[in-house]
């Protein structure tokens, strides 16, 4: 193929095929690859061609265009763009696989090396996550490569930990869960092709308490918290009672957060359980319950514990003891429940009660719809006294 320096000047000259040949090819000097093919038939038009290598090291051809339809300056630049664009397909074919890149990656060091960091900043059961790990999981993947865990050796586990472990279905599920989180990670961080464990089949045993207290037993437990000496746990207590947040939120509270004026108290992401900034409207229970505490403008929190002047971390053992003396058995949760119970059986939307719950899922919110269902019954009811009762004698 002859190379030609000058090629603006040397089409100007035709660029015709030589008698004595079929066909020829015309090399750009400066741009290696690139050439005017032309035929020796009176219809052929001279085209431009750009030769490259594939991955397997033999050429391959583009065809960029007859010189009707592409001048040498717009040929330049095709060429600039397609070897681009060839270099990063033929760096891609090239690398090595996921499986060369990390071959000693165990389950272990990974969960070590790089889940178990993220779940400290990131999800707020990492503490149940590592308790499933060493307990369960570890032992029986620590040691294998990622992409030997299988979706087989999931299933076992899971029927192993309900039939031999003598666990709850609930707790498999949540190994599987785990499990699964991590290996979604995993494949996110590219140590892992696929997830094996997808759409993997779980028992959903339906293992959610809901216990509501009838009047008589709140007006008995709001008794005893109107009047026990331990004030500070039981302000808390009515506060949860008062606005349905989670203990969490309502020990963590603190006065910035919280607008009388706009009788609203937002809860920060951080100790929000969906991870986002949510407001939640204070009622006048609650709005008591602030004017009650008498910690504005003393402390940051608006209920620290008097011993440490920092937030409670925990109220379980207290609220137990409280519970006794009022001769009622819930959990603290309950009261969470109690709250949404009392606003469905006003009358007030599950959308509503979504939103002042914070449930990032309406699926969380709809186990109250029953308590919706009883509601409208009754006002169906309310109507059947139109329909006087007339007792039917038989002819």
């Amino acid at each position: 193929m002859p190379v030609i320096q000058n090629f603006q000047a040397f089409m100007a000259t035709g660029l015709v095929c030589p008698p004595d040949k079929k066909k020829i090819e015309y090399g750009v000097f400066e741009e290696p690859g690139l050439f005017i093919e032309c035929r020796a038939t009176a219809s052929a038009v001279p085209t431009w061609y750009l030769r490259l290598k594939n991955a397997q090291g033999t050429n391959t051809y583009r065809k960029l265009g007859t010189v009707k339809e592409v001048t040498l300056a717009q040929a330049r630049k095709l060429v600039k763009q397609i070897r681009a664009e060839h270099v990063a397909v033929t760096k891609a074919a090239n690398a090595p696989t996921l499986a060369e890149v990390a071959p000693e990656m165990t389950w272990g060091t990974f969960i070590a090396d790089h889940f178990a960091p993220y779940c400290k900043a990131h999800i707020r059961s990492a503490k149940r996550y590592d308790q499933l790990e060493r307990r369960y999981v570890g032992p029986r993947f620590g040691n294998l490569p990622l992409s030997k865990v299988t979706r087989k050796e999931a299933q076992l586990l899971h029927v192993e930990m309900v039939e031999k472990e003598k666990l709850s279905p609930a707790t498999a599920d949540h190994a599987i869960k785990y499990m699964r989180r991590a290996m979604n990670l995993a494949v996110q961080w590219e140590y892992l092709e696929k997830n094996p464990l997808r759409n993997f089949e779980l028992f959903l045993v339906d293992n959610q308490v809901e216990n509501y207290l009838n009047e008589e037993q709140l007006q008995r437990l709001l008794e005893v918290l109107r009047t026990d000496s331990n004030r500070m746990v039981c302000m808390i207590l009515m506060f949860l009672l008062s606005t349905g947040a989670r203990a969490n939120e309502a020990m963590t509270a603190t006065w910035k957060n919280v607008s009388i004026e706009s009788k609203v108290w937002k809860v920060d992401a951080i100790r929000s359980k969906s991870k986002r900034t949510r407001s939640i409207p204070l009622n006048d229970s609650a709005l008591w319950v602030l004017g009650q505490v008498g910690t504005m403008g003393k402390s940051d929190y608006v209920f620290p514990s008097p011993a440490t002047g920092t937030p409670y971390t925990a109220i379980t053992r207290p609220w137990y003891k409280l519970c006794r003396k009022a001769g009622v058995k819930i959990r603290i949760h309950d009261l969470r429940h109690g709250f949404a119970s009392m606003l469905v059986s006003s009358g007030r939307s599950l959308y509503e009660v979504q939103q002042i719950l914070g449930h990032s899922d309406p699926k969380v919110t709809m186990r109250y719809a029953h308590l919706s269902s009883k509601t409208l019954q009754e006002a169906a009811n309310a109507g059947s006294v139109i329909v006087p009762k007339v007792e039917v004698k038989a002819a």
